[in-house]
């Protein structure tokens, strides 16, 4: 208990910064929109960091990360920390940000749409296997496995790959204020090093986590020490649980651990 309280008096009258992870290949949006959120409701988050540790992932769910950064932005500032890697999908949530920070060896850019598929027709072939498919148009099993594809589906598919990086385009234009023929340049699916993205105006800060929540701490006008502010995890430790349940007062809870005391109060 000493160590403890000696430990959290020192940032008890710290504020807070919410921490929203997206770690891994992005599928699912959920977790990541009621995190953004809560903490923009939240009048005691003064900002938010969103750590990016992702090669990317869905159109859909990056998209849906994007659009809810870009209305917290007109409430609170949010910044976009890279990991080791935040490229495709992984930019294009970051580029949603009021700025980016990256370490100088974090790869990132990959800006770009990739669609494709295995071919096992002439393999069925030689072991004598012949599929079997009933559709009701024209375009239903395109991209199947089991044949070739015809022109006309390659022109589909190449339309809906083109369409969708021109979202991505118009995503990063917009998000960084950068003129579109310049993120056209680096949108071509290349890898960049954090450092060489600072210098293509994709990343605005060289640095690591700390210097993101900083930098965040800033924005929100942070006076103090800034207080990391995490989702609660599904598992409590039983300290975690005592100190952020309602058998100890508030007041011991945030002078002992002021993160535990911040962070628990999103649990239900």
């Amino acid at each position: 208990m000493v160590v403890w309280v000696s430990k959290g008096g020192e940032r008890a009258d710290g504020e807070s910064i919410g921490v929203v992870e997206i770690v891994g290949a992005i599928a699912d949006s959920r977790d990541a929109l009621k995190q953004l959120r809560r903490f923009r409701e939240d009048d005691t988050i003064k900002a938010i960091v969103v750590r990016i540790d992702s090669p990317g992932g869905a159109v859909g769910p990056s998209q849906e990360i994007y659009r809810e950064i870009r209305k917290t932005i007109g409430i609170k500032k949010v910044v976009a920390s890279m990991g080791a890697v935040a490229a495709s999908g992984g930019y294009y949530v970051a580029c949603a940000a009021d700025g980016i920070v990256a370490n100088p060896g974090t790869i990132t850019g990959s800006i770009g749409v990739i669609m494709g598929y295995t071919n096992f027709r002439e393999l069925l072939d030689k072991i004598g296997l012949v599929p079997v498919v009933i559709k009701s148009g024209a375009y239903k099993d395109t991209g199947s496995p089991t044949r070739e594809m015809r022109e006309d589906e390659r022109e589909l598919l190449q339309a809906v790959t083109s369409g969708i990086h021109e979202q991505f385009i118009t995503a990063i234009a917009e998000g960084r204020h950068m003129d579109r023929e310049k993120v056209v340049t680096a949108a071509d699916g290349r890898i960049f090093t954090g450092e060489t993205a600072k210098a293509q105006g994709l990343v605005d800060r060289l640095g690591n986590f700390e210097d993101a929540l900083a930098w965040a701490g800033e924005l929100g006008g942070v006076k103090g020490p800034v207080i990391p502010v995490y989702a609660p995890d599904e598992k409590l430790s039983l300290l975690r649980y005592l100190f952020s349940s309602k058998m100890v007062p508030a007041w011991l809870s945030k002078l002992v651990s002021p993160e535990i005391y911040a962070e628990y109060r999103y649990r239900p």
